[in-house]
């Protein structure tokens, strides 16, 4: 066998390994995205009425909360990015943060001072490249967030709202994640979780043709929002890791099957490079034999005379 024949057989012996793995990784992402769908779906309606009360409870009382009380020269706001622990996913972590590094722009651009909390290594990694400071940083669950975890995520960003702001606290608290829309379809979005805008809320709900029910307090208004803050914050990272679970793995299902078509591509192309290669071997072959044989016949015919 020639030398070039062999280089062909090995280079398709391991691009046919390397698309056994990715079309392996493809399918257990999609295997995956199916239970991240599902606890999509029963978190965001928890998610959604909690909304739906705070912005109830604010609306039917006078009274001012860090919950939903805007401050009227905010100076410093926190930014809490969601990306993935692993790669493979495509540009799934680096469209969340380059949505977080506009959303900072910004931020900086009205007089705020800027606090960033990070999920996931891919997040951490770019900024710890970059040297860049990080308040607190998550990793370790990304692919299969649970209720704890959100707990967890949201413990400190709760107790930064409620300090002052002289003392290290934050006067709002936006978070960046990636929407999971279709299996085709992830779109990063930056959405501020507090204070909670009131009229948007209202909004929305006048939209669905909801009306906002009518509470009696007890012991207070201000009570009940203290209640309900840090289950309102929870139930948003909770629902926001979870649409980012989801995310990532639809973008991982995507990357490895266009890994995978693109293997078969290649493979195709270096299987007619090697039956080139060996049709030039054997047309050589035969050449060299045809012309053997002519040589030795020359040869014997010349003896003769």
């Amino acid at each position: 066998m020639g030398a070039q024949l062999r280089v062909y057989k090995r280079r398709i012996k391991s691009v046919t390994a390397t698309k056994k793995i990715t079309k392996a990784m493809e399918m257990i992402a999609a295997s995956r995205i199916v239970k991240a769908q599902r606890q999509v779906a029963a978190s965001t309606p928890y998610a959604t009425e909690l909304t739906r009360a705070v912005t109830a409870v604010a609306t039917g009382s006078n009274t001012k909360h860090a919950l939903t009380t805007e401050v009227d020269a905010p100076v410093r706001a926190a930014i809490l990015l969601i990306t993935s622990d692993r790669g493979l996913a495509g540009g799934y972590s680096a469209n969340a943060i380059k949505a977080a590094e506009q959303l900072t722009e910004r931020l900086r651009g009205e007089g705020k001072e800027v606090d960033t909390y990070i999920v996931g290594r891919k997040g951490v990694s770019y900024y710890g490249f970059r040297e860049r400071k990080v308040t607190e940083s998550w990793t370790g669950f990304t692919d299969n967030p649970t209720y704890a975890d959100a707990k967890k995520v949201a413990g400190p960003l709760i107790a930064a709202v409620q300090q002052d702001t002289a003392e290290g606290g934050v006067d709002e608290l936006h978070i960046v994640f990636t929407e999971f829309v279709s299996m085709l379809t992830q779109t990063p979005v930056q959405n501020r979780l507090l204070p909670l805008s009131l009229e948007k809320a209202a909004e929305e709900s006048r939209t669905k043709g909801e009306i906002l029910p009518l509470f009696d307090f007890e012991p207070s208004a201000e009570d009940v929002l203290d209640a309900l803050l840090p289950r309102y914050v929870e139930s948003r990272i909770y629902n926001a890791l979870l649409q980012a679970a989801a995310s990532k793995h639809a973008a991982t299902r995507r990357a490895m099957k266009s890994a995978t078509d693109n293997a078969g591509d290649l493979i195709k192309s270096l299987s007619r490079l090697a039956n080139a290669a060996r049709q030039a071997e054997i047309t050589q072959e035969i050449s060299e034999i045809v012309g053997g044989a002519s040589a030795l016949a020359d040869a014997t015919a010349g003896s003769d005379k």
